[in-house]
């Protein structure tokens, strides 16, 4: 299985091409926190290149901007190619399926804020033309409404 989640804020802004077929690619790295810190007691990130394709990748170029957070979906892909030297590079990065968009580098930490302003930013960041939307994107929307049945469960079942 070949599956990625990540959440971090984009290094730079991003780049939109277009292939010989008029499929859009946009690329862009972000910065991923490491869960822990270094001898000087410092959080250190990790920066991954991202690549998105079609209507999301259109969208990323047309609301994202340096510093904007994002979490993103999807696998590890490798790949190499010949320099202008004749040296061959490895590539690793990760394509993403869905590109969530979470905030700004100047949004508060308020989680409704960002969902928000991000929302309300134009089209979805799913919208692959004849994919479905998928459900539960509204926060106020019950993300188990369409699970089945209740499951309760008391405070004497939580580990804490």
């Amino acid at each position: 299985m070949n599956k990625v989640f990540l959440i971090g804020r984009l290094t730079r802004d991003p780049e939109l091409r277009y292939t010989g077929s008029n499929t859009a690619v946009a690329t862009f790295s972000i910065a991923v926190n490491r869960t822990f810190t270094n001898q000087s007691g410092e959080r250190e990130a990790d920066f991954i290149n991202i690549v998105v394709w079609r209507k999301q990748a259109e969208n990323v170029k047309n609301y994202l901007t340096q510093g904007s957070q994002v979490a993103i979906d999807g696998r590890i892909q490798t790949r190499s190619y010949d320099d202008n030297n004749g040296q061959k590079r490895y590539v690793t990065e990760v394509v993403a399926d869905n590109v969530e968009f979470l905030g700004s580098k100047n949004s508060s930490s308020n989680s409704s804020n960002m969902n928000s302003s991000a929302n309300n930013a134009g089209p979805t960041p799913y919208d692959f033309g004849d994919t479905p939307e998928p459900k539960g994107t509204d926060i106020d929307s019950n993300p188990f409404a369409d699970f089945g049945s209740n499951i309760e469960i008391s405070d004497d079942e939580l580990p804490f």
